[in-house]
């Protein structure tokens, strides 16, 4: 008895080839000059001894947790993710609501004026939609607490990008795909400032 073949699976190159095509289109269109700006103000902020919160959900948590390790050992600049934290996050979400678990996070960690709160979103958070309303409740703290403000974000930078002093947001070229491109853009963006000539002090392994 002849064993049965495996059926064909269909390669769906056309989609391979627009998603590629569109990464070179938000490369072009993203706005060099504001990450040069952010560079230079995330080196004023080591200079004066500042910290970098950096806030995120979802596929962005995980971003932020590996923008964390590299601008602490590339770039010497003390850095947390508080969904590092599980312990915390959940025992925040379970007592307090998930709505101020970066908030009183902030508060527990005296952010202040020399320091930073750095978002990294798809769509950076918006309180009439009830999206990402955590952070939001984050950048009022930070703006409270006159923390420089830094974004990474999607779509129009929603409360991000309006209360942000340092705020890229990912040009959005198919609203199919604005997650990927945008949460893709999170690690081109914070690569290209952690091996900035104003910022990496300590060379990669490769």
């Amino acid at each position: 008895m002849q064993p049965k073949q495996a059926a064909a699976v269909h390669v769906d190159a056309g989609h391979v080839n627009k998603y590629f095509a569109q990464v070179e289109q938000v490369a072009r269109g993203i706005d060099h000059a504001a990450i040069e700006r952010m560079a230079e103000a995330l080196a004023g902020l080591r200079e004066r001894g500042g910290r970098l919160f950096f806030v995120g959900v979802g596929g962005s948590a995980g971003n932020c947790s590996h923008a964390v390790n590299d601008f602490r050992k590339l770039c010497g600049i003390e850095s947390y993710a508080p969904t590092d934290n599980v312990s915390e996050l959940t025992a925040r979400t379970n007592d307090e609501g998930w709505e101020t678990v970066f908030s009183e996070w902030l508060l527990t960690s005296r952010a202040n004026k020399n320091d930073g709160l750095f978002v990294m979103s798809v769509g950076g958070g918006n309180m009439e939609r009830n999206v990402s309303v955590n952070l939001v409740r984050a950048l009022e703290t930070a703006k409270q607490r006159n923390m420089a403000i830094f974004g990474i974000v999607g779509r129009d930078g929603g409360h991000t990008k309006k209360v942000g002093q340092h705020v890229v947001v990912v040009p959005v070229v198919d609203d199919k795909l604005i997650t990927p491109h945008t949460e893709a853009f999170h690690a081109v963006v914070w690569h290209c400032l952690v091996s900035h000539p104003s910022l990496q002090r300590q060379a990669t392994k490769w």
